[in-house]
């Protein structure tokens, strides 16, 4: 399969004005601890219950590579994690079955029979098969991203230590331990170098002859170690799902050592009395993004290669090359919140005390670019895209198999790839959506005699786009919708015209589907999609029963307007002009639209139905309002503050409780410009949706709400949806002083800002090429002129 490559200018963005005096730069960002992750803490096989220790160690990265490090003095643990890892294989989950029933159920809805429609669609629109599982897929077909192993390092040394601590620091991407035994001071140094594709780790001491220990690498099944060629090697094969194995893999670990003994035994790694020693670490597995097969990786000889490139440099100048190539995705944005010196204050204290403050900009700021690191560690041009889990999992089966949900996780992931200038680190999410496309286009025909491709709430990297085995929550057919939506986001920022046109057979194969999919409403004449499911809520129909499923539901209706709207706005970029584009726009322009209940909240339904979970975690019926553009506190502001009414309805009834879900608010209440509600969100999400070593929690751990959290906080600052680009459009009183430097708007145009007392005071602007825009601030809008790679001051009056 061809993978999308970036055609995307890399500016050099000039900040200030050369007679503006520079502010001394703050010290770097650091998760910090005075106390090691305990190793010798068992995981719990339970793939739904979080391991506390784990949750402590620190996270590395190079987006096809992860390692979590514990620090631990006696018994170092680095758990490994690789892309790929996933048990399962290809499988037909497509019920031909399904077809024959659609009709009668929608006949059923729009009588009102929502007891027999609910039944009928729960016995039929469903996969065949296992499906996922029940989300414990590790042994199925669909499979499960899965734990690589663990690295271990028994030191020699068991005596008492002082002086502890360890840090992940994010402006070079090193996680560093240091201690003192025995007089002796010792320093630990592990990074994951992309450029060379090697995980290395370095132990030094401050004494000669001190550094002795034995190291082994296992995982909990499926693996043999053994020594081979001066090396140690973890390899084996997961299960298919189908009694054979499938996905095969590789470890390779070679040590260095300065002075004193080292040598290979069976199983172990012996180093003894050496003055420093350098672990190098490859992992790889047979896995291609390459339907139908999915396989072809020459896994063996790619580690063999990683390794002997990397014994050929030394550890400086892998450090250097591993900076150099991570600072360039992370040095383009930062985010000075922190009006004051900051305190040094260990991460885990910090975020004890924001429980009761909640109030702490530095932990805030942190936050932000936490949530960049983490994409850039678990998202590269040509890996896969992050998963549930980002790209670490300490389990075999991991929660909900560690896959990729599209009815918001994925999306969710990918919501700052763009603002907050990481571009290049969408293009996985588009190489998955285009391997989708061939078994999606099987499911569109076989489950609904439909054109075009479809994709459900799940899949996997085995090409999966089948309903899940419960229509209750698996009968939503907006996630090809939702996924294609991004498509055009990426195309509003980068201005990349040949990533367009690439992409555009996906998005027209999208439309395809839903242009077959919808049916008039014979109340309305509208035209609504269904059967479907509003993700995962339930409703009290008329007839009294409970049911999930309906016609038209607020959801569907404005993903499918969404997609048909980036259709459209694609086809006019690509001068693609033909009677079906006139097709798609009248469809556009009949779909049932938003609709505001007799409580003035906006209807998640086409009906007024009662919900049975008033504070349920999904708010899906505001996707218009984010990440959608249908909706806007501007261009409609009826509809914006029905929206409100919803959000302030779902927080007063429990809303908003779960990591993601409070991440979703600070994106939604930023869009209505409330920036002190958006900032609340976000301090429900530090105070009760983040673990100490700061990943997010649903619980259990899953890794989107640390994605949609800086989203969010982006997303306040600086918004470009609704035509202009709106500076502070949600400032929380909490920040009055900051600044921003390197977000990105819509027309691959970077923004630098300062503000104080709560107002702007300039901001700078710079564009790719040549263009008028449109810029607001406090209501006030301003036409301007941008020349390519020229900074535009824009300065704020504030007189009024």
């Amino acid at each position: 399969m061809k993978q999308i490559t970036l055609a995307l200018s890399i500016l050099l963005f000039i900040t200030s004005c050369s007679s503006e005096k520079k502010a001394p730069e703050k010290d770097h960002l650091k998760l910090w601890y005075d106390e090691p992750a305990l190793a010798t803490a068992k995981d719990d096989p339970n793939g739904w219950k979080d391991d506390a220790e784990w949750l402590r160690s620190l996270p590395l990265g190079n987006g096809s590579f992860g390692a979590m490090v514990f620090g631990d003095v006696p018994l170092e643990r680095i758990q490994l994690n690789e892309e790929s890892m996933w048990s399962g294989s290809p499988d037909d989950n497509d019920n031909p079955e399904a077809f024959a029933a659609q009709a009668k159920i929608r006949e059923l809805l729009f009588n009102g029979n929502y007891k027999e429609a609910t039944e009928l669609t729960n016995s039929t629109q469903i996969c065949k098969g296992e499906g996922s599982g029940h989300g414990n897929g590790a042994e199925v077909p669909f499979g499960c991203f899965q734990t690589l192993g663990d690295l271990w390092i028994n030191n020699t040394e068991k005596s008492a230590y002082t002086n502890y601590h360890r840090e992940l620091d994010l402006d070079d991407a090193v996680v560093r331990v240091s201690f003192t035994q025995n007089g002796v001071n010792y320093k630990r140094e592990i990074f994951t170098s992309y450029p060379d594709q090697v995980m290395v780790a370095r132990f030094t001491a401050d004494k000669p002859g001190k550094i002795s220990f034995s190291t082994t690498m296992d995982r909990p099944e499926n693996s043999k170690t053994f020594s081979e060629s001066n090396q140690l090697i973890m390899a084996g094969a997961l299960p298919n799902g189908k009694g054979e194995d499938g996905l095969e893999y590789m470890v390779r670990l070679k040590g260095v050592a300065k002075n004193g003994a080292l040598e290979y035994v069976g199983d172990s790694l012996i180093v003894k009395k050496a003055d420093e020693v350098t672990l190098f670490l490859s992992a790889s597995t047979d896995y291609v993004l390459d339907p139908p097969n999915y396989k072809g990786r020459d896994y063996i000889n790619i580690t063999k290669a990683n390794i002997q490139k990397a014994l050929t440099k030394s550890f400086d100048e892998l450090f250097a090359a591993h900076k150099e190539e991570y600072q360039n995705y992370y040095k383009r944005v930062s985010l000075d919140i922190t009006p004051e010196e900051i305190v040094p204050i260990a991460t885990d204290t910090r975020l004890e005390k924001y429980k009761e403050t909640k109030n702490d900009p530095h932990l805030e700021e942190l936050m932000f670019q936490y949530g960049r690191y983490l994409l850039i560690s678990s998202s590269r041009p040509g890996t896969l895209p992050a998963n549930l889990q980002g790209i670490w999992a300490n389990k075999i089966q991991t929660p909900w198999n560690g896959d990729y949900h599209t009815d918001i996780n994925v999306q969710m992931n990918y919501w700052q790839a763009e603002s907050t200038n990481l571009s290049e680190l969408h293009l996985p999410l588009f190489n998955l959506l285009t391997s989708l496309v061939p078994s999606g286009e099987r499911t569109a025909a076989v489950q609904y005699h439909n054109r075009g491709w479809v994709l459900h709430p799940i899949t996997n990297v085995w090409g999966y786009t089948s309903p899940g085995e419960s229509a209750s929550w698996g009968m939503h057919t907006g996630g090809g919708a939702w996924l294609s939506t991004h498509i055009a986001e990426h195309y509003a920022f980068t201005k990349d015209k040949d990533f367009l046109k690439q992409m555009y057979p996906v998005l027209k194969g999208s439309v395809d589907f839903y242009m077959d999919w919808l049916v008039e409403d014979p109340k309305t004449g509208k035209l609504v999609s269904g059967p479907a499911v509003s993700p995962e809520n339930t409703f009290i129909a008329p007839d009294g029963s409970r049911s999930q499923i309906s016609m038209g539901p607020a959801h569907d209706q404005q993903v499918i307007w969404q997609l048909f709207t980036d259709f459209l706005y694609a086809s006019e970029i690509l001068g693609i002009g033909d009677p079906y584009i006139q097709e798609v726009e009248e469809a556009k322009n009949n779909l049932a639209g938003p609709q505001i209940g007799g409580d003035g909240r906006l209807m998640e339904w086409a009906e007024e139905f009662e919900e049975v979970e008033p504070g349920h975690r999904h708010i899906s019926h505001l996707f218009a309002l984010h990440p959608g553009n249908q909706i806007s506190r501007i261009e409609t502001p009826t509809l914006a503050e029905a929206a409100k009414k919803s959000l302030d309805y779902r927080i007063a009834n429990g809303g908003g409780g779960t990591g993601w879900s409070a991440a979703w608010l600070i994106n939604q209440y930023a869009r209505l410009g409330d920036g002190d509600k958006a900032k609340s969100s976000l301090e429900t999400v530090l105070t009760k949706s983040t673990a100490n070593n700061m990943f997010g929690l649903h619980p259990p751990f899953q890794m989107d709400a640390n994605f949609g959290t800086t989203a969010g906080i982006a997303e306040m600052l600086l918004q470009s949806h609704a035509g202009a680009i709106e500076f502070l459009p949600a400032l929380p009183k909490a920040w009055p002083t900051g600044s921003v430097k390197g977000l990105k708007a819509r027309g691959n145009i970077t923004v630098d800002m300062k503000w104080e007392k709560g107002q702007l005071l300039y901001a700078n602007i710079m564009a790719a090429k040549e263009q008028e825009i449109t810029v607001s601030y406090g209501g006030l809008k301003k036409a301007i002129s941008l020349k390519e790679n020229e900074i535009y001051k824009f300065v704020a009056d504030n007189s009024n």
